[in-house]
């Protein structure tokens, strides 16, 4: 199906149906600052998201669970995203 993903100053990533606008799954995980950044992976199974704080993160798009989660940069991680085969972030 089709889906959008949002990121919040709340520190929510939301996924939408596009045609209701419905939330289908919001999650936080351990993000707790604004979301600036998100993506689907190519196989739209996993959300990346980068936040104010320098953190980014991936979770099950169905479920919202973390799948993994790295800390550490200096700035604000504007920009995300997955490569053409899905495993590895940028």
């Amino acid at each position: 199906g089709k889906r959008v993903v949002s990121g919040a100053n709340d520190g929510l990533v939301k996924i939408s149906d596009p045609a209701t606008g419905a939330e289908v799954l919001a999650m936080r995980g351990g993000i707790a600052a604004v979301v600036l950044c998100v993506g689907f992976s190519p196989d739209g199974k996993l959300v990346v998201s980068g936040s104010h704080h320098g953190m980014v993160q991936i979770c099950d798009a169905a479920t919202g669970a973390e799948v993994r989660a790295w800390a550490g940069h200096l700035a604000a991680v504007n920009s995300v995203g997955f490569s053409p085969d899905g495993r590895r972030v940028f």
